[in-house]
């Protein structure tokens, strides 16, 4: 590793050789054991390790001690760097999988022929030593993985599946070994004694069929992060001087400018500075429609050029693009683990000991009791083979990706799977109405002057103000200007008013002007005049001039917004699932009750602060018993304190960057149906762990047992056990086919 003075609080490590939930424990105690991790969590289905690290230590040397650490317990790591352009992860290789369970069942066939034959008629058998040579390449060539991770097992002192399966298949083929070689021996007299080498071949035939499953699981969960990672182009065309040059995407700055034809992906994130097109967004936000770009409209990385030319400067680049922040969404939601999981990592580390000692409880009262050793044998590693947890250490994260990757192609990143928990269990969704629940682009209805001033006056001074905010509400005032012949000009001393409800404050050829809600206007102590009928249930933006600090109301403007195709059925459908809605807003009573009875709910809270907003979340949240947990849904930086507070917080995509970052959820679409789809998948990837978790302890449950009795041999048992992986793995793959119901 050559980089130096790296400093990450999380980093991210391919981990390779793991098969099972106790591999899972083992990476996890290692990385856990090393100075400088706070905490670590291991995803088996993607088979990547995610590292919190202490801020104080050299990022450089834990990276290091955890890859030594890792290789010490048996594993490699490799740590994923966040700043080179490709970095070679390790995605699960199914088509390996597949080669070698193909091999094994190759082998294997005529055995199980020969099985099913020796049904039929007792007598008729293969030659032990075609047995012997059939079976024995599966047990210790296609079987070798299995020995070896078994063995790292016993040298950690933990058992795992790997052990179960490498004894199983080994009690049946060394039980027929010496079978064979004592009736070689005394000189093959009689006929040929019974051999199981049709058991332990058919055991690792099956587990080998149950690791293809699950690598190809595991590559189809991993495929999502794999497309969005395809989206970025290799090779950008940058323009320069007027000459147009193609130059690889790593040497491209912030400040370029980059030319993209039609057909062509979007190599960075940017504004257009010239030509207009059609630009499909789909794969980042689920947006199936493209969508019109024109000059100064943003673009995000990956995203496909349909119909024109454009040349969009870059404003970012690399890691810090909407694309790489996706990725690292999906990539985290994916290698985090739901509380149920944990529980099921608590079950496997004490479920393999206790395996073992059924077995040999097993193998000592057949033996024993009813004096017959090789029935003991056989019975003591068919429980071993019935009880392998392969199903059941697949269902939650199999369930887990599957389904993230389901959300993410809907537009619905999920920052962790805590997040995932927290929203199926949502009672309460609290709900901003300017850009969530209306479409945020506004348009000015009038605008009215007091006293003395014209309405010119009160556009040009409030425009002018409004240049450095991003606010909805002043970039419409800003449209409205551009309809005059007045040129605006900068605002000094500009600050954004916090404390005083929304607004903004600024100099003005030398005068102090406000321009905000009702709130400010009485925390300058003015008087807030009668309102003509006209302006009722519009958001409404006074104007106040102050000078020698006296202030004065110089005007009012008067702003009509339109609610979100969506959002009227967004509340008929929380109201289905008894989740109440609640609106909240800093916009003024009248327009937000106007929205509330539109949308028929009956919880509107306006003229808010931010601050005002988390006090309202926070004060929900404390009444667990009436509100259950709430949700907060928002797009803006006032928003960002809310959703903070609240136990899940919902970014809207068209939002800020701030309010993205403080959320659990982000959806890339302002579209208000996300938020009903959200609560959806959630609750639908928890329904397909629990099927999955079921599925494998129904498997265990009755099969142990029956083993136990001697009803299961060894081969039957193996295929009961791969049959329960199968079940586990479709059912979770049929999260696959999910739609978001926002249409």
């Amino acid at each position: 590793m050559s980089e130096h003075n790296l400093t990450f609080r999380s980093v991210n490590f391919s981990i390779a050789q793991m098969t099972c939930t106790s591999c899972v424990g083992r990476v996890e105690r290692a990385i856990k054991s090393v100075d400088g991790v706070e905490d670590a969590s291991v995803n088996l289905t993607l088979e990547q390790a995610r590292v919190l690290l202490n801020p104080s230590k050299d990022s450089k040397t834990v990276i290091e001690a955890i890859e030594r650490k890792v290789k010490d317990a048996g594993y490699e790591a490799q740590w994923i760097n966040p700043n080179l352009t490709k970095n070679d992860t390790a995605f699960s290789d199914d088509k390996k999988e597949l080669k070698k369970w193909v091999s094994a069942a190759i082998l294997s066939a005529p055995l199980l022929i020969a099985m099913i034959v020796s049904i039929l008629y007792p007598s008729w058998m293969l030659p032990g030593w075609l047995q012997f040579l059939l079976a024995t390449p599966v047990q210790f060539w296609l079987g070798k993985q299995f020995y070896s991770a078994g063995y790292r097992s016993v040298l950690a002192g933990t058992g795992n599946m790997d052990l179960l399966v490498s004894l199983g298949s080994s009690a049946a083929w060394g039980l027929s070994t010496v079978l064979l070689l004592v009736w070689f021996i005394r000189g093959s007299n009689g006929s040929e004694p019974h051999l199981y080498y049709e058991s332990s071949s058919l055991i690792i035939t099956f587990v080998l069929f149950g690791h293809w499953l699950e690598k190809k699981a595991r590559t189809k969960a991993a495929s999502s992060i794999r497309a969005l990672q395809a989206l970025r182009p290799e090779n950008v065309c940058r323009l320069r001087e007027g000459k147009e040059e193609i130059i690889p995407n790593e040497f491209l700055f912030i400040g370029d400018l980059v030319v993209v034809r039609p057909g062509e992906r979007i190599p960075c994130d940017g504004v257009v500075v010239a030509g207009e097109s059609d630009v499909d967004e789909s794969m980042l936000t689920g947006e199936s429609l493209p969508v019109e770009k024109n000059v100064n409209d943003t673009v995000i990385t990956g995203a496909l050029n349909t119909t024109g030319r454009l040349v969009i400067k870059v404003s970012k680049i690399g890691s810090e693009t909407r694309l790489a922040a996706i990725v690292r969404l999906v990539e985290n939601a994916q290698a985090t683990k739901v509380p149920i999981q944990k529980l099921v990592d608590r079950i496997s580390s004490i479920f393999v000991p206790i395996v073992i000692l059924a077995a040999l409880l097993t193998f000592f009262v057949w033996w024993f009791f009813y004096g017959d050793l090789i029935a003991g044998l056989l019975h003591g590693a068919s429980v071993l083979v019935i009880a392998c947890p392969c199903a059941l250490g697949l269902a939650t994260p199999t369930a887990l990706a599957t389904g993230c990757a389901a959300a993410a192609r809907a537009g619905i990143l999920i920052r962790d799977a805590e997040a995932l928990e927290k929203a199926r269990r949502i009672k309460t969704i609290a709900l901003d109405k300017t850009g969530t629940l209306t479409k945020g682009k506004l348009y000015v209805q009038s605008v009215i002057p007091f006293g003395n001033y014209n309405q010119k006056e009160i556009v040009f001074w409030s425009a002018s103000l409004s240049k450095a905010s991003e606010h909805p509400l002043a970039k419409a005032i800003t449209v409205e200007a551009t309809k005059t012949e007045h040129h605006l000009i900068e605002p000094k001393s500009f600050k954004v008013i916090k404390d005083q409800g929304r607004g903004i404050v600024g100099d003005l050829n030398g005068d102090q002007f406000w321009f905000g809600n009702e709130k400010m206007i009485e925390a300058l102590g003015l008087h807030v005049p009668d309102l003509p009928s006209e302006v009722k249930g519009t958001s409404l933006s006074w104007l106040v001039r102050s000078k020698n600090n006296i202030h004065e109301i110089v005007g009012l403007v008067a702003f009509k917004d339109q609610i979100r195709e969506g959002a009227m059925r967004l509340m008929d459908e929380l109201k289905k699932r008894k989740i109440r809605p609640i609106i909240l807003t800093g916009d003024n009573y009248h327009a937000a009750q106007e929205i509330g009875k539109a949308l028929e709910v009956s919880d509107v809270y306006s003229n808010l602060s931010p601050e005002e907003k988390q006090k309202i979340i926070v004060t929900l949240s404390a009444n667990r018993d009436k509100n259950g947990a709430v949700a907060m849904v928002g797009d803006g930086i006032n928003d960002a304190p809310a959703l903070a507070a609240a136990d899940l917080g919902i970014a809207m995509g068209e939002g800020t960057d701030v309010a993205a970052e403080v959320a659990g959820i982000v959806l890339m679409r302002s579209q208000p149906m996300l938020v009903y789809a959200t609560i959806d998948i959630a609750q639908k990837i928890h329904q397909r762990i629990k099927e999955g978790l079921f599925w494998a302890f129904i498997y265990n449950i009755i099969g142990i047992p029956l083993a136990m009795l001697g009803m299961l041999n060894p081969a039957i048992a193996g295929g009961a056990m791969a049959l329960s992986s199968v079940c586990v793995v479709t059912n979770a793959l049929r999260l696959l086919r999910w739609k978001a119901p926002i249409s």
